[in-house]
């Protein structure tokens, strides 16, 4: 695989089998969970190999310049562009980064899971709890990085250093890898827009920029003088009705997609908007963290900029 439509085409299953051949002989492997690459330098980069669309992409649009991209089918590139960065970035680096490709992100983080698991019970190689720091690449945009709940502000600076902007996010890989670790982590930017939807595009020079700032991060992370950035809990309070709210999304249908009762009368259009490009799980998982202000927050920063660019 070399160019970024190698890795937009392939099934989910069939990309775990590319990339097992691609790193044979330096994996550790869980069939259909995850792939572990062992590396020398002390950060692991984490992408999903799973997207939400039903259909592969057979046809692939490209802007006249060739920068923007699109499928009839939807792109996938949330996370097919974290993938392909990751294998990038590793064949970039003199000092090779450890990666981590994790299944069925999409419905629950399935992989990711079974890698804490593994690691709970000893069965990864001991360097891993010697990682610096973990980077995520499986996030919409140019320069966002969430933190999900890790709140260590030495790293946040370190990260916003390198031309990154704070923002929120809902879940991805690293919300379960970081605290099962204890190692503080990021969601990048990785070129990707209106994920979840048909209208899904990628631009490739966004893309290519975090690829070359991860690079960069990836070859400083060995120097002495940059230390461990620990996982550190964030403190920020979820009220007791949003704690009973989100611990109801359990009993709640995957597939459910329509509008609670309790959504305040000025946020029902906002709330049905953003079902269009979120799943209803996302939503409520922002209201419970966030409260219901958050609605407007995600349509102003990531939905309206797509209907008036």
């Amino acid at each position: 695989m070399i160019s970024l439509e190698d890795f937009l085409r392939p099934s989910q299953k069939q990309l775990f089998k590319r990339l097992c051949k691609k790193f044979k002989g330096k994996t550790l492997i869980s069939k259909g969970n995850f792939i572990l690459v062992k590396g020398v330098a002390p950060v692991m980069l984490v992408a999903h190999l799973d997207t939400v669309h039903e259909q592969p992409v057979r046809d692939i649009c490209t802007s006249a310049d060739g920068n923007i991209i699109m499928s009839p089918q939807g792109i996938g590139g949330d996370d097919r562009c974290g993938v392909f960065a990751l294998v990038k970035v590793y064949r970039l680096s003199k000092i090779k980064p450890w990666l981590l490709f994790c299944c069925d992100e999409e419905i629950g983080g399935l992989g990711a899971k079974k890698f804490c698991l593994a690691h709970s019970q000893r069965q990864l190689p001991k360097e891993i709890d010697d990682l610096k720091f973990i980077i995520e690449l499986d996030r919409k945009g140019s320069n966002d990085a969430v933190y999900y709940r890790c709140d260590n502000p030495d790293f946040e600076a370190y990260i916003s250093g390198k031309g990154f902007q704070s923002a929120q996010g809902s879940f991805s890989d690293i919300s379960l890898i970081a605290p099962e670790l204890g190692i503080a982590a990021v969601n990048l930017s990785c070129g990707y827009y209106a994920a979840h939807t048909s209208h899904e595009y990628i631009n490739r020079s966004h893309l290519d920029n975090t690829i070359q700032k991860v690079g960069d991060i990836v070859s400083e992370s060995s120097r002495d003088d940059l230390h461990i950035f620990d996982y550190k809990e964030s403190l920020l309070p979820i009220s007791t009705s949003n704690i009973r709210h989100y611990s109801n999304l359990s009993l709640i249908h995957e597939e459910q997609n329509t509008t609670p009762h309790d959504i305040p009368i000025d946020l029902i259009d906002i709330y049905e908007t953003l079902l269009d490009f979120y799943s209803f799980r996302e939503i409520e998982y922002f209201r419970a963290e966030y409260g219901d202000h958050i609605l407007l927050q995600i349509y102003n920063e990531e939905v309206a900029p797509y209907f008036y660019h």
